[in-house]
């Protein structure tokens, strides 16, 4: 590669495709994304592959290996959530825009996930082109399903385990503490997700003729989300808690040293937009975010939607349920769990149809390994300050895959600000993030080559 490549416009290029995985008419919009990247790989010296999978492709690009040095996988996603509300964007999703005043870049995909990984790409690209070579081996593995799930990763990595070996994996799709201060994620959860229909009468009927005589199935939905907390935010599924651990006193000191550096709940409520915060009592709101795990509804609808009033009865309605669990908790059991205990509050008269979602498991690592110590060091040499630790309530399924299969250390390296609008409307990352990201890859590689 002759010239530098320009990140600002490099990023504004690559966040304008629109790879909404979700969504099948954007499929040609995957494959061209994916072949962009293939192209920058290639001007950069790298060898690129694009693997067809039954979904989205997977690329894959190397350095030409040295059987002397370390080898680095480096993993990241192409795809992005879908836009919608589109009317609730300030500008286009994929129409890249530069606020200069706040310093951020607007548009769908910016921090999650293309920003962090261009900024790996980037800092591979520019040692290169300084240095002619870099301190380690380096596998880029960059795919464009992980927003549904990564349904067809873990089986490429099994049938690619050979050519994909390597002894450490870093991944920036988490984000920074909060106050923007760097940290290394040693903790994801795990999700469970699954959805149930609550089934009453044959058709809709008239709530003024069969109202009081048959059961109401969006009432019925009700109760049982009301069914799934006590009034302190406690869990009342049988069994749920069992293998629940409590955290370490290092972690608890770590949570702690968050605290005090980042604002604590006055900077949440503030990133939530809410007055107050609510959970499961004991604990505070950092503990509840990172080490306790939850049940949320995530949609819930049924009968009359349109404007004004229909006196109906439904037929039926449903409920959209996720559980974010801790390390120990087994997310096909906790999925059993849950169906088993809704059937015991079920009254009479309805019928209830569990519908099971996505799962993956929760994750830790340990930060204090050469190779987390190393990340440590790079963390603070490029953002001038040591990094907190930090167990993010979020879950990166995949995780456990590379852990289980590569048996290495995951780095999670964290660049998305903290109000990036990650899944919203007006996603943004700082450019300051993804240019200190480029230093951070430099500054990473550098000291994985002697650990």
């Amino acid at each position: 590669m002759s010239t530098p490549l320009d990140p600002i416009t490099t990023l504004v290029e690559y966040l304008h495709f629109p790879s909404i995985s979700t969504q099948p008419e954007h499929a040609k919009d995957l494959v061209a994304c994916a072949e962009w990247l293939a192209g920058l790989f290639k001007k950069m010296g790298l060898t690129a592959t694009i693997h067809q999978t039954a979904g989205h492709p997977i690329l894959v690009a190397k350095t030409i290996p040295d059987p002397q040095k370390k080898t680095v996988l480096i993993y990241g996603h192409y795809d992005v959530q879908p836009p919608e509300p589109l009317e609730e964007w300030t500008s286009s999703p994929f129409e890249p825009r530069i606020d200069e005043k706040e310093g951020k870049i607007y548009a769908r995909g910016s921090s999650d996930n293309k920003a962090p990984t261009l900024a790996h790409i980037l800092g591979v690209a520019k040692t290169l082109q300084e240095k002619g070579t870099l301190p380690v081996n380096v596998i880029f593995l960059i795919e464009g399903e992980e927003e549904i799930g990564s349904p067809h990763l873990d089986s490429f990595l099994q049938e690619h385990r050979q050519e994909l070996s390597c002894d450490v994996v870093v991944i920036s799709d988490t984000g920074m503490a909060p106050g923007n201060l760097p940290a290394i994620t040693y903790a994801l959860r795990g999700v469970a997700a699954m959805e149930f229909i609550v089934r009453g009468p044959a058709c809709d009927l008239h709530s003024g003729l069969f109202g009081g005589a048959v059961a109401n199935p969006l009432t019925v939905a009700a109760r049982l989300i009301a069914s799934l907390h006590d009034e302190h935010g406690h869990i009342l599924i049988p069994g749920f808690y069992d293998t629940v651990a409590s955290p370490e006193p290092w972690e608890q000191e770590a949570t702690k040293a968050l605290e005090k550096a980042s604002g604590g709940d006055a900077s949440i409520k503030k990133l939530a937009g809410v007055e107050e915060l609510f959970g499961e009592a004991g604990f505070s709101t950092l503990e509840r975010i990172g080490s306790r795990p939850t049940a949320e509804v995530n949609g819930f609808g049924g009968g009359y939607q349109g404007a004004g009033t229909k006196t109906v009865l439904p037929k039926e309605a449903f409920v959209k349920l996720s559980f974010r669990l801790v390390a120990n908790q087994d997310p096909k059991t906790v999925l059993e769990q849950t169906a088993s205990y809704l059937r015991t509050q079920l009254p009479p008269g309805v019928s209830l149809k569990i519908i099971p979602g996505h799962y993956g498991e929760a994750c830790f690592i340990d930060p204090e390994s050469p190779n987390g110590k190393a990340a440590q060091e790079a963390l603070a040499e490029t953002f001038g300050t040591p990094p907190l630790l930090l167990r993010d309530g979020a879950s990166i399924p995949i995780v456990t895959h590379f852990k289980k299969i590569f048996d290495v250390d995951v780095l999670l390296l964290g660049l998305a600000n903290p109000d990036c609008g990650m899944h919203s409307p007006n996603e943004n990352i700082l450019l300051e993030n993804f240019l200190n990201g480029i230093r951070l890859s430099e500054q990473l590689l550098k000291r994985l080559s002697q650990t």
